[in-house]
């Protein structure tokens, strides 16, 4: 009895085991998808606390957060560190100097800035710091920061 007990819970583990590795793809897929249509239903409320965040965070100095205009879509990674989600959105900066920040004569304050809008999806909801990455487009970010993103298929 004890013999045919073990083999059956070795069985059990063997077909869980089984249909783990067969289902997790899918599973993962559909998590993504999930991810995506929830980023593009809050876009406009995203975009919106993006701005607020970077707005309010003094950087870069001296500098005001005067405009920001998204491009469309959307690309994602996955942070190796944590397994969450990142979407990357490709962003147009205009910023004004701050009176008595020290940057009022420089020139290059009125110029457009290209960087790229850092969100993310910590499996139940979008969230934005205001991270942005300067200089870079979204797929660049991804190539740049290699060793701790994963390039995610749509």
């Amino acid at each position: 009895m004890s013999i045919l007990f073990w083999f059956a819970i070795f069985l059990l583990l063997a077909v869980a085991s089984v249909l783990w590795v067969l289902l997790r793809p899918t599973l993962y897929a559909r998590r993504i998808q999930r991810a995506l249509r929830e980023f593009v239903r809050d876009r406009g409320e995203l975009e919106k606390a993006f701005f607020q965040a970077a707005a309010t965070s003094g950087k870069p100095r001296g500098l005001a957060w005067k405009e920001c205009d998204f491009q469309d879509g959307v690309r994602l990674a996955r942070d190796r560190a944590n397994g969450e989600l990142v979407g990357l959105v490709g962003v147009t900066i205009s910023f004004e100097a701050i009176e008595g920040g020290g940057m009022e004569d420089v020139e290059a304050v009125g110029n457009l800035r290209a960087a790229t809008a850092v969100f993310n999806w910590n499996g139940r909801e979008w969230t934005s710091q205001g991270r942005a990455v300067f200089n870079l487009e979204p797929r660049e970010v991804v190539e740049r920061y290699g060793d701790s993103l994963d390039p995610i298929s749509i």
